[in-house]
């Protein structure tokens, strides 16, 4: 069992989410997040003010898989994200110790789905 967590950019969750589910990968959690690399941010104007925002805007996917859709979820996170400008993202894939679901009590890669 893994955790895989992903960050894209925000234009790019709709073909991410249509690649994961061309791989049969369902279940994740969405949220907003900011955060910044590479890119480094960009600088503007504000009231004459000059502002850097260093702090993009960011979504993190979080996806917990049997260890026979990792690689499925890697490859759909990256078709779905990939453009050839810098700032697409970072994938990391972690090991989940436990997994248990409420309802039921059942524990393991079961539980996972």
């Amino acid at each position: 069992m893994k955790l895989i967590i992903a960050y894209i950019q925000p234009h790019a969750l709709n073909e991410v989410k249509q690649a994961l589910y061309d791989a049969e990968v369902y279940k994740m959690s969405v949220t907003n997040s900011m955060g910044c690399g590479r890119q480094k941010g960009y600088t503007e104007q504000f009231r004459g003010i000059e502002i850097e925002v260093n702090l993009l805007k960011k979504v993190r996917l979080e996806i917990a898989v049997n260890d026979n859709f990792v690689k499925p979820t890697i490859d759909a996170i990256i078709k779905g994200a990939r453009t050839p400008d810098i700032g697409d993202g970072k994938i990391f894939v972690l090991p989940i110790e436990e997994c248990i679901r409420i309802r039921t009590g059942e524990t393991g890669s079961i539980a996972i789905g």
